[in-house]
């Protein structure tokens, strides 16, 4: 046997002689250390160097079985004692001969035992030895580990790991096998041998045979002692968190592990007589509460604060995201629900997505409970509400996509977290982690939390006032609670017939009636909320007896009554309650007869899709599949089957037209699909000459002229098509504002298409692909439509470039003198031939008439393709004077009248033309052109005061003084032809369109030019002057880059109270978002908050660098205002001075870092929002370092005190913020595959700098607050992103933490970075905990 051994030193006659000298002192009964002396002298002489690993492999096969007596494993006990051989080597031989003999051979299992306790937990010492590696990769030659496990043989450390967890799976095993729990596992047998071989058998039976009780009683003691060991393994602080490096890296084993002891805690009755081990206890050393890598990782209800002042635990930074104020918590909610709901930009997303996305990213940095989460959930969005709860008036979206937020869009977020939950695979809802939501998932337990936090939102009374518009409804959900709880039965009819004033007692219901109503009929709640307490005021004995037999409404409409006009009107005023009735509004809007279809396509765009919040989704996917209609069963495959479905189409897209409504789709996230069902109705009706019309029930005709520009005017608003296509952007990540695109819009679609054949997404995107599906289920692409891609085409070119490629004689030059004849009929009749208003663009075709022949009988594409030759032809004949500003105007407004599309057209030519700067000035004096003189002093006023009210002064903003005002000619045209639009509901849908794109071509024009359009707007629409104004000063910050830094101090200065300012009354998301903005106080204008201000105006900065770098430059600023806020100057001065800024006791350090932490939460979400990802990246990537690198000298004024301190953890924070709120805290998102690359350049940098590569400029508090902060926070709330971090990176991170004395943070951080640094942390906590 010893002759096989490998290496070492020493031949076989050594080890003959090792043997020799073991029998005679078994025989002669010798004192083992006399034994063990003379065996280490001899050892020693013969060259063997010790613990030798040979000694090991011939002591184990000396006693098994042939010499298993006592005096024998004295022997190999005292060996071990002194060293002579390694003990976990010895430890696993043994194991792989006693515990399959253990029922022969019971005493030798009882003193495997007895030195398994006594040397397993003994592990500094072994892995010091000088064969370390040697004697690991000997355990792995005889327990298989790296097989078993996939671990990496060449790695010491990690198969000490693995031999840990391979007692655990032993013991288990055997004693599972013991109690005949083995056969009820699915594997029904061991990895592990539990059984004796077959000749080891055939060498005891005489022993099978002589068994003894004392044997069995052996036996039975056996097993509760293995038991126990398992118990004392995961209970000692080294074993127990080296068991943990399993629980992470090695899951399917662990899983395997984890129903094992389930089970035998379950069924054993060993287990059941231990007097130190209950199954209770032995179940909860496994739980995620016990476990751990350090119980400092542990999230803590406070912040250790003496931990934070000593820079020392990881306590220390992670407590940054606990104990904060509900403010800090959820303000980037705010902003986000807030900037959803701006106007000027279309979402390509839904906003289902990106909320969930933000509350998982929020829960996992805060720690906070489900609860707590839909808490501040339900607050953010009823506070979105409230804030516009009385909107000014203008062309923006108003109370109905808040509500839609807070009713549809929250309620089914919640619904689709719920459904996650409780979809869970039972593996993962047994033994995963979740690292969203802290708790263990269990079923039910969210949709308890929903419940909690209804309950508890019944306590924000101020919040849940209804808005005017819907006081109706919520007392109608109200006076239902009621009836229920009454006892009384009525159905849905009922309120439809009874008015709420006859009720006979007061039904005051408020917004949270309303939000249960939604969970309700989401089947999130049941009527047991009802019954909540405070829930309603009281019973209803009786109902009123005067209710009318049946009136028009959803419930005649259910029993068999027809779509009559009256019908109609009332089911446009009144919401649909269930899918039911949509379903059969569609069913009409497909089946029915023409007038039918008319009128169910009426109802659909009314009050189910505005305010029908309990059946919201399915109203707006109804619309987009009616947009999308099927051919016919006749259909003869001739003209396309959507011109049969003209009138239907047309009142679809005209009901769905207004802000409102198209912010609904957005929020909804149906946009790509909206855009891919309006281009093939733009393709069609493009496409035909307008000689066929339809009259529509009201008595009105269309034509498909008018079709084609009702769906070509949608189409646009759902990107920014006005805008160049080379914008802003930051790294290789352009902004979100240039992707929006038609093909960026159809590739969103196709992407929803292609998530129906994965069977693990999630609702939202379930109804996304059944949208996508419904039109047609292949990728639709814009090759799809030729005559679309023309005209975009021609769009992209005409704002890249000079307008060229008109060719006399062509039909395109027909059609431009044929438009320019139309539009300037009087002129040719008064002989001032268009040879000369063309300026040489074309040639007169000779006088026409006024009549409707002189029109051209042109596909609306074909006039599209003429639109900018004719523009630039009237646009020339101005500038030389041969127009009049008047009849260049009226001559616009003929052409847009003609063909409403064409204005599409004229916006992106005007748009090019401004930004060339090529023509002439219009001097805006009332006689050429209109003048803005009677308000524009006024407006500009307004605008100082708006801007002074949100804590900005910018000097330079004067008026214009005695100087004419001017405008650059094609402003000054494009702004004279809006002028002309009438402001009723007929032209909001084109004045939709046409005024972001006058604001954004005035807003890039030098200042004054945005005062005088709003000053000559505000003269034709005197009730949108606060609009007007406050659009007016959103550009001011376009040409002022310090008004800009100020705007972003005053957020800071708001959200934290740093002075006294009137919007500094209160802090937090009030003071920052306050209440919307405009004239709401009589005789004066309130101040705009500044973060109102802010998500308004920066889609249009350009230089997103320049505002990453002032934010960081104003968190630290904001952390020394907060470090030295409310001490006096002289005491001030001291405390700067001194090493302790706690020495005077003026400032709550818990106080402090509550106010930090809202700091750097404002900053993060301001970068993140102003720039996306690119911006963030950016962050990440440059700016961090190269501020790190940079020497502050207003830092080093406090170097080693509160100020540094408090500065490395709040931009600690901020970076892992800014991350999260970027890529998310997982990798379920597409942005989650540029994280590695970036992160990986950071960790490489904080790597560097600790191994002192780089030389840092920062105060050395500041950067070690930073990089232990930065640490903690990705190891505790962001765990996934350290698995993305090179291996060697992690190592050195670890090391320099290690030299900080944060080897509990250097411990957790290898602990989770996989199966790379498994083997480090685990030599890490042996020497650190042993």
């Amino acid at each position: 046997m010893a002759a096989k051994l490998e290496g070492g030193g020493g031949g076989g006659a050594v080890w003959d002689n090792v043997m020799e000298v073991t029998k005679v002192a078994q025989e002669k009964g010798s004192d083992p250390l006399l034994w063990a002396v003379q065996l280490s002298s001899s050892l020693n002489s013969a060259g063997v160097s010790l613990p030798s690993a040979e000694l090991a492999h011939v002591l184990v096969s000396y006693i098994c079985w042939d010499n298993n007596v006592p005096i024998a494993w004295k022997f190999v006990e005292k060996a071990l004692t002194l060293r002579i051989a390694p003990p976990l080597l010895l430890l696993a031989l043994l194991s792989t001969r006693v515990i399959p003999n253990r029922r022969l051979q019971p005493a030798a299992y009882r003193l495997y035992m007895e030195l398994l306790k006594r040397h397993i937990f003994q592990l500094k010492c072994q892995i010091h030895g000088p064969d370390y590696p040697k004697v690991m990769k000997a355990i792995d030659a005889v327990l298989h580990l790296s097989e078993i496990f996939g671990l990496s043989a060449s790695e010491p450390g990690i198969l000490v790991a693995g031999y840990i967890f391979s007692v655990l799976l032993q013991l288990l095993d055997a004693s599972l096998d013991d109690e005949r729990l083995l056969e009820l596992t699915p594997e029904r047998k061991s990895r592990w041998p539990t059984k004796p071989l077959e000749m080891e058998i055939d060498g005891h039976d005489v022993y099978d045979e002589e068994r003894t009780e004392y044997h069995e009683r052996l036996r039975n003691m056996n097993t509760v002692m293995a038991i126990e060991i398992i118990g004392q393994i995961l209970q000692n602080k080294v074993t127990s968190r080296i068991v943990y490096l399993a629980h992470r890296n090695l899951r399917t084993h662990w899983v395997v592990f984890i129903q094992r002891l389930r089970l035998l805690g379950a069924n054993s009755s060993a287990l059941k007589s231990s007097t130190i081990l209950t199954p209770e206890d032995l179940l909860q050393l496994t739980s995620d509460t016990h476990l751990g890598l350090s119980q400092e990782c542990k999230t803590s209800p406070q912040p250790k604060f003496d931990a934070v002042l000593a820079f020392g635990s990881l306590a220390s930074s992670a407590g940054l995201c606990h104990g904060a104020s509900r403010s800090a918590l959820w303000l980037p909610l705010d902003l986000v629900l807030e900037d959803a709901l701006d106007g000027y930009q279309v979402n390509a997303t839904s906003a289902i997505e990106i909320i969930t996305s933000l509350i998982k990213t929020l829960q996992a940095i805060n720690g906070t409970t489900g609860h707590e989460t839909f808490l501040g959930l339900w607050i953010a969005a009823l506070r979105l509400v409230q804030r516009e709860r009385d909107p000014i008036e203008g062309p923006m979206p108003r109370l109905d996509p808040r509500l839609c937020m807070l009713f549809s869009i929250t309620t089914l977020l919640i619904a689709d977290l719920i459904d996650e939950e409780e979809s869970a695979p039972n593996d993962e809802t047994e033994c995963g982690f979740t690292y969203h939501w802290k708790e263990k998932k269990v079923p039910g337990k969210r949709r308890n939390d929903l419940v909690s936090s209804l309950q508890v939102l019944g306590d924000y009374q101020g919040l849940l006032t209804p808005p005017q518009s819907v006081v109706s409804a919520a007392n109608q959900a109200a006076a239902k609670a009621m009836l229920f709880v009454s006892g009384i039965d009525v159905g849905s009819a009922y309120f439809e017939c009874i008015n709420m004033k006859d009720m006979p007692v007061n039904c005051s219901g408020n917004l949270r009636h309303l939000i249960v109503e939604a969970c309700i009929a989401r089947n999130l709640l049941d009527t047991s909320a009802y019954f909540w307490p405070g829930y309603v005021n009281g019973h209803i004995n009786q109902i009123p007896n005067t209710v009318p037999a049946q009136v028009p409404g959803w419930s005649s409409f259910m029993k068999g009554a027809p779509l009559t006009p009256l019908m109609v009107n009332a089911l446009v005023s009144s919401p649909a309650s269930s899918l039911a009735e949509l379903e059969k509004v569609f069913e009409i809007a497909i089946k029915g007869a023409d007038d039918e279809k008319i009128f169910a396509a009426t109802v659909l765009c009314g009050a189910s899709l505005i305010r029908g919040w309990n059946i919201q989704e399915h109203t707006v996917q109804f619309i987009t599949r009616l947009l999308s209609p099927p051919a016919p069963a006749d259909y003869d495959g001739g003209e396309s089957h959507l011109i049969g479905y003209a009138p239907m189409l047309n009142v679809l897209m005209v009901g769905i037209s207004p802000v409102d409504c198209v912010q609904i789709f957005s929020l909804h996230g149906l946009v790509p699909q909206l855009a891919c069902s309006l281009m093939p109705i733009c393709e069609v009706f493009g496409s035909c000459v307008p000689n066929v019309s339809w009259t529509l029930p009201t008595g009105e005709e269309i034509s498909a002229h008018a079709v084609f520009s009702n769906a070509f005017a949608l189409l646009l608003k759902l990107w920014r098509f006005n805008h160049p296509p080379i914008e802003h952007g930051v790294g290789d990540v352009p902004t979100v504002g240039s992707q929006l695109t038609p093909e960026y819009l159809l590739s969103v679609r196709n992407s929803h298409l292609l998530s129906s054949q994965s069977i693990h997404q999630d609702r939202n995107k379930r109804r996304l692909s059944a949208a996508a599906s419904s039109s047609s289920p292949e990728p639709i692409f814009v090759d799809s439509f030729p005559k679309l891609k023309v005209w975009y085409r021609q769009h992209q070119r005409c704002i890249a470039a000079t307008l060229s490629g008109l060719v006399h004689g062509t039909q395109v030059h027909q059609t431009v003198d044929e438009l320019l004849s139309m539009m300037f009929r009087k002129i040719n009749r008064a002989s001032q031939g268009l040879n000369s208003v063309a300026s040489g663009s074309s040639s007169s075709s000779g006088p026409g008439n006024e009549d409707s022949s002189l029109r051209p009988k042109l596909p609306a594409w074909d006039i599209l393709e003429a639109v900018p030759f004719v523009v630039d032809a009237a646009l020339t004949g101005c500038a030389h004077g041969r127009l009049s500003p008047r009849e260049l105007a009226t001559g616009l407004k003929d052409l847009a009248d003609f063909l409403p599309a064409s204005l599409a057209t004229i916006v992106s030519y005007f748009s090019a033309e401004v930004s060339r700067g090529v023509w002439k000035p219009a001097f805006m004096n009332g006689m050429d052109w209109p003048s803005p003189a009677t308000n524009l002093t006024n407006v500009e006023e307004h605008i100082k005061k708006i801007l002074a009210t949100t804590g900005i002064d910018i000097p330079s903003l004067a008026a214009g003084g005695t100087s004419p005002a001017t405008l650059p000619l094609p402003l000054a045209a494009f702004l004279s032809l809006t002028i002309t639009y009438k402001i009723d509901k007929a032209s909001e849908r084109f004045l939709n369109l046409a005024g972001p794109a006058l604001e954004s071509l005035a807003a890039g024009c030098p200042w004054p030019c945005m005062p005088i359009v709003a000053s000559l707007w505000t003269q034709k629409a005197k009730r949108w002057f606060d609009f007007l104004v406050f659009s007016a000063s959103r550009t001011v910050f376009l040409h002022n880059s310090d008004a800009v830094v100020q705007l972003l101090k005053s957020c800071f200065t708001a959200t934290l109270g740093l002075n006294s300012n009137p919007i500094s009354s209160n802090v937090g998301v009030g003071a920052l978002l306050g209440h919307g903005f405009g004239s709401h106080f009589c005789g004066g204008i309130s101040p705009v908050a500044p973060g109102i201000l802010y998500l308004r105006v920066y889609r249009s900065m350009r230089d997103i660098l320049f505002i990453t770098e002032e934010i960081v430059s104003l968190l630290m600023h904001s952390v020394r205002e907060i470090a030295f806020s409310g001490l006096p100057q002289e005491k001030m001065e001291k405390l700067k001075a001194s090493k302790n800024g706690m020495r005077y006791g003026q400032v709550s350090l818990a106080a402090a870092i509550t106010r930090v932490k809202l700091a750097a939460s404002l900053g993060a979400s301001l970068v993140w929002l102003s720039g996306g990802l690119g911006s963030v990246h950016s962050l990440i990537y440059e700016t961090l370092p190269s501020w790190f690198i940079s020497v502050h000298k207003s830092e080093h004024k406090y170097s080693d005190g509160l100020v540094s301190m408090l500065g490395g953890y709040a931009l600690a924070y901020f970076a892992v913020l800014c991350g999260a709120l970027a890529w998310g805290v997982d990798s379920s998102s597409s942005a989650s595959k540029r994280r590695p690359k970036i992160l990986g350049f950071h960790m490489e940098f904080l790597a560097s700098a600790l191994d002192g590569k780089i030389s840092l400029g920062c105060d050395s508090a500041t950067w070690h607050a930073y990089v232990s902060g930065f640490m903690s926070l990705t190891v505790s709330c962001t765990p996934t992103w350290v698995l993305e971090v090179d291996v060697e990176v992690l190592k050195r991170l670890s090391k320099g933490l290690k030299q900080w004395n944060e080897e509990e943070l250097a411990i957790a951080l290898l602990g989770i970075g996989g199966l790379g640094t498994m083997g480090a942390a685990a030599e890490l906590i042996i020497e650190k905990d042993s």
